[in-house]
């Protein structure tokens, strides 16, 4: 049975750092494209980052480029988005997501087959 868990989410002040985690169990890690997406109230899940299965090649949305670093541990089957500089409009429940040998970076949550139950994170102004 695939598990995917997240944690590291929190308050934190504008400009401040949260490092997440993505743990992931039952499947074959390094086999995955490992994506993060985020989710507000009231609006749609939007794509965050991801890093692909075959390397280390990434992708970022254009508003969280250069302050979000994506990365992954395979041999501890775990992925991480450091966030810096964050702001009040990156407040969202933030989840993680795993797509099996995915070519490129996939921006759509269908093209995703395994999700974790989400971590909030919360920026205050």
């Amino acid at each position: 049975q695939v598990q995917v868990v997240e944690s590291g989410g929190g308050l934190v002040q504008a400009g401040g750092s949260l490092r997440l985690s993505c743990t992931a169990s039952g499947l074959r890690f390094a086999d995955y494209t490992m994506g993060w997406f985020r989710q507000a109230p009231g609006k749609e899940r939007e794509w965050v980052s991801c890093i692909a299965w075959w390397g280390e090649n990434k992708d970022y949305t254009d508003s969280v480029k250069g302050r979000f670093t994506i990365s992954r541990d395979n041999a501890k089957n775990t992925l991480y988005l450091q966030m810096n500089s964050l702001k009040p409009e990156d407040t969202a429940m933030y989840y993680c997501s795993a797509a099996y040998r995915a070519r490129g970076f996939p921006p759509r949550s269908d093209e995703y087959t395994y999700w974790g139950q989400g971590t909030q994170v919360t920026v205050s102004s």
